[in-house]
């Protein structure tokens, strides 16, 4: 004696909503990769510019030249 018959329309609906789950959470998934991808090229590009505004110095700084001994006369 069955309780419940699933009838050939509900069967229908049934796999093209396990369909759209499976497409929902495989572009989830590749959304989620390339936004990681997005984020990385990001920080690598803050990374170059912030390599590339600091100044170099046009010569080394020079020593400072040693002060001259006193002499006692």
């Amino acid at each position: 004696m069955a309780i419940a018959k699933i009838t050939g329309q509900g069967l229908t609906s049934i796999a093209i909503l396990v369909a759209l789950l499976w497409t929902c959470l495989l572009s989830e998934r590749a959304i989620s990769s390339r936004a990681r991808a997005v984020s990385a090229e990001t920080v690598r590009a803050m990374r170059e510019l912030r390599l590339r505004q600091r100044g170099t110095p046009a010569a080394a700084p020079l020593r400072p030249r040693p002060r001259p001994r006193r002499r006692d006369t």
